[in-house]
């Protein structure tokens, strides 16, 4: 057993030193091809500056004269050239190119070229200082236009914080509506309850003489009293029913709704928010409908529209 465990592991040793070997040569060999490939392409990257002066002097010599350039270009002719004798330079104030034979002019043709000369000319300062004139309006009109958008800016400023001042007021005077039972209500006023809240059975209404259901309580008051919010909340509607006279009905949140009748002297408006405790009218005179009641207020609560007694939550 010992023998063959020696004999395993000499075999083991011996492929280890094999590849070994094997992997050092490979690497060898990938390194000396590598290095000639990068001679090679430095090679082709050096400037041979002796092929580059024989080939300026080879071409120095072959290069033509003036006089044989002269006699070349003479049997071509002016008619095989790009040459247009209308041609007129950009940029040069209308002045026509000549022919070569009108530069040989007697004098009395020098002196019409001078006075055409200073005709160009005048008209050259003339069309700068109409050129200076349209810069300059072109100015004032950039300034005025700047001035007018900056007149615009600081208005559309302006009206931007007299947006965001408005929104901070309203959101100041638009509080959330969130009145559960147990928050209660407030008296609007002080005084006996002639008529309470019935819905489970009718109750008796003096000035009707008859037997009703009463979805709200109807309190005493006298004429001009002050009538105050019972809780928080916004003015929904402020109108007139012939039952119980003026009216104004409050959204408290979370679907309820109270409704002040037989009032006068109404300081709200719809879309209004009230805090509790503060003065909504007076007590009016009492509609045909409560005149052997007397002067009153009526007061209804409801959830969702359907009646709550209010007894139950006033303090």
């Amino acid at each position: 057993m010992v023998r063959r465990n020696r004999n395993g592991v000499r075999k083991e040793r011996i492929v280890m030193l094999a590849t070994s070997v094997f992997v050092l040569t490979a690497l060898t060999v990938t390194g000396i091809f590598v290095r000639r490939s990068n001679n090679t392409e430095r090679e082709d990257y050096v400037l041979d500056f002796e092929a580059i002066e024989k080939a300026s002097e080879i071409t120095a010599e072959n290069m033509l004269s003036g006089d044989e350039l002269d006699t070349l270009f003479a049997e071509v002719g002016t008619d095989d050239l790009d040459y247009d004798p209308s041609f007129q330079e950009a940029n040069s104030q209308k002045v026509e190119n000549t022919d070569a034979e009108s530069s040989k002019v007697n004098g009395k043709s020098s002196v019409g070229s001078d006075e055409g000369a200073g005709t160009s000319s005048n008209k050259t300062q003339s069309q700068s200082s109409t050129t200076d004139v349209s810069v300059q309006s072109q100015k004032k009109t950039d300034e005025e236009g700047e001035e007018g958008m900056f007149d615009e800016t600081v208005d559309t400023a302006k009206n931007t914080e007299a947006l965001t001042a408005a929104e901070a007021i309203s959101t100041t005077v638009q509080p959330a509506l969130d009145f559960h039972e147990e928050d209660g209500l407030v008296w609007p006023i002080v005084g006996d309850v002639l008529i309470n809240y019935s819905m489970d059975k009718t109750i008796y209404f003096p000035t009707l003489q008859q037997y009703k259901y009463n979805p709200a309580i109807v309190i005493a008051a006298n004429q001009g009293e002050s009538i105050s919010a019972a809780a928080n909340g916004r003015v929904t509607s402020v109108t007139y029913d012939p039952v119980i006279g003026n009216t104004v009905v409050m959204d408290l949140g979370n679907g309820y709704e109270l409704t002040y009748g037989q009032l006068e002297n109404i300081i709200v408006s719809e879309g209004s928010y009230v805090s509790v405790g503060d003065g909504i009218g007076t007590v009016a005179y009492p509609t045909k409908y409560y005149s052997l009641e007397g002067t009153n207020v009526y007061f209804k609560l409801t959830k969702d529209g359907e009646p709550i007694n209010p007894m139950t939550q006033l303090q």
